[in-house]
């Protein structure tokens, strides 16, 4: 069991690492390749919430324990014997999980340490953007076992990819590469196993030096606006635009850059 040294709370399955403003979630079930289950998923849950009110973490990782998997999967054991009434609870705790990260004003980005298949995929798919190391597999293998995906990943892997590629890769099953899964615009870039964490970090060092302010409302209105028409989004972005100017992040911002001086945000 590991402490949470900001704020005292206890995690069977969850290891978290501060590194000045970027705060490092490691899912730590390394025997068992880091599979979710119930637990696990409550904590992630309980961590994101903790991170989320924790102002000196501007931007987070999350990763898994080991250099074998991300995340391998949901936890077969827990499903198998599951009926419908407890399959729609795992699948709700899952989502409600992935909407979570996806509507918090911090950047998340996944670190992906090899295989990530099932619910690693879509939790990953639930971050910003994605990391992966050179080892890294990918997949939606839930039809293999007679199910589908059931924490966004039909949803999310459409929406980043096209439907087509998604079909394909949730109908076969099949795992690829993370040379096709670059390819396909599911990782943002490859590294080595070695250097994975490094270049995470410094990526995630470089956006945390920027308004907390301004990147929150980025990320909302990049996600809003894919379900709106253009003209929509067009509007929804130039009133959010015009409501930074009453922050002190676009004075201090603006101000620095006139000064030629690096900005001091205070995300307000």
């Amino acid at each position: 069991m590991c402490s949470d040294m900001e704020t005292g709370i206890e995690y069977k399955y969850i290891v978290l690492d501060y590194k000045e403003n970027v705060c490092i979630v490691t899912v730590n079930r390394e025997k068992n390749l880091n599979a979710l289950n119930s637990e696990v998923l409550d904590e992630l849950s309980n961590v994101f919430e903790e991170l989320e009110s924790n102002n000196s973490v501007k931007v987070i990782i999350i990763t898994g324990a080991g250099k074998k998997a991300f995340v391998a999967g949901a936890d077969i054991s827990e499903m198998v014997s599951s009926i419908p009434s407890q399959a729609i609870h795992f699948a709700r705790k899952g989502q409600n999980l992935i909407r979570y990260m996806e509507n918090m004003n911090k950047p998340i980005i996944a670190a992906v340490n090899g295989f990530a298949l099932g619910g690693g995929l879509e939790l990953a798919l639930g971050c910003d953007f994605i990391y992966a190391s050179d080892n890294a597999k990918l997949g939606l293998p839930e039809v293999t076992l007679g199910i589908m995906p059931g924490f966004g990943g039909t949803q999310n892997l459409s929406r980043l990819i096209g439907a087509n590629k998604a079909k394909e890769l949730i109908f076969t099953g099949k795992m690829i590469g993370v040379d096709n899964a670059h390819e396909w615009g599911i990782v943002n870039a490859v590294f080595s196993q070695e250097k994975l964490m490094d270049e995470s970090l410094k990526t995630a060092k470089i956006i945390s030096r920027n308004g907390l302010v301004a990147i929150g409302f980025a990320k909302e209105v990049i996600s809003r606006g894919l379900n709106m028409s253009k003209d929509d989004a067009f509007k929804y972005e130039s009133s959010i635009f015009s409501a930074l100017f009453s922050t002190g992040d676009q004075k201090e911002g603006m101000n620095a850059f006139l000064e030629k001086r690096k900005p001091d945000f205070k995300n307000n």
